[in-house]
């Protein structure tokens, strides 16, 4: 094992501070007292109450998670089945095609991604809204997904499935009790990466949004253009405090199946 240098230390102390020092600088402001962002004024937690106040954000804010809740459970169906059929469904006509537009949403800029869905939806007539905005991020985070359950399904021992389809079980009820339970923990990574994507979002949604329906990224965006306000910092920690509980949890479920996964193994091999 190696030991740990002093300009490893310095190195690592250096990234860490470069990442988050600002976000814990954000997060120590939004208890400011005054109105100058930059001038501490003693703490208080008044502009978590203005916050509570704002219809315009509180708006934009129920948009941006159901819009969220929506087009992760659609990216999450539709990106499990596409990574199913790319470990499972071994060599078929149209399997590189097939990949290549599950995965071009990977690298595609998403300045392209978001006109190309604006024409799509101007050319079929479909006025701009929360639908066009789910549809438009369940487009790009439902390769994440796939990304996400197929490095699992590629490693999953198969033999599980075929003893339950030799005690009787049909295909679709071998995937459902045996395959299904054992990729979850993937599953649901997949589903909060896309969640977190879509809460993210501002290039895509400010193409696809139509004036009914404004996500809470764009109107940061729109708000941050006429100066920062103690409001978007508490709103801003409110954000990163929900980001935090939902990776803790999600690294706690998955450590949770996985540690009854390995006891389920042993107890296998035992008998």
């Amino acid at each position: 094992m190696r030991k740990l240098t002093w300009f490893n230390t310095t190195a690592l102390t250096l990234g860490f501070a470069f990442l988050y020092l600002p976000m814990v600088i954000l997060v120590v402001y939004s208890f400011n007292a005054s109105k100058l962002v930059t001038v501490w004024g003693g703490f208080s937690t008044r502009w978590y109450g203005e916050l509570m106040r704002n219809e315009a954000f509180l708006d934009a804010a129920w948009v941006t998670v159901k819009v969220a809740v929506m087009s992760s459970t659609l990216a999450t169906v539709l990106g499990t089945m596409a990574a199913y059929v790319l470990v499972r469904a071994g060599r078929f006509a149209g399997r590189t095609l097939f990949s290549g537009m599950i995965y071009a949403p990977l690298v595609m800029p998403e300045v392209i991604t978001g006109l190309s869905l604006l024409l799509l939806f101007i050319g079929i007539g479909m006025d701009r809204g929360v639908m066009t905005i789910v549809l438009a991020h369940t487009t790009f985070a439902m390769c994440y997904v796939s990304v996400v359950v197929s490095s699992r399904l590629v490693s999953f021992d198969r033999s599980l499935e075929e003893a339950a389809l030799d005690l009787g079980c049909t295909p679709f009820e071998a995937f459902r009790l045996v395959t299904l339970p054992i990729i979850a923990p993937a599953v649901i990574s997949g589903w909060l990466l896309a969640f977190t994507l879509s809460l993210d979002d501002l290039v895509i949604a400010s193409f696809t949004a139509g004036p009914s329906a404004t996500t809470l990224p764009i109107k940061i965006f729109s708000a941050v253009r006429l100066g920062v306000s103690p409001e978007i910092n508490a709103l801003s920690t409110i954000m990163i405090g929900i980001v935090t509980v939902g990776v803790i949890s999600a690294s706690l479920i998955s450590k949770r199946s996985m540690l009854r996964q390995s006891a389920e193994e042993r107890a296998a091999d035992r008998t």
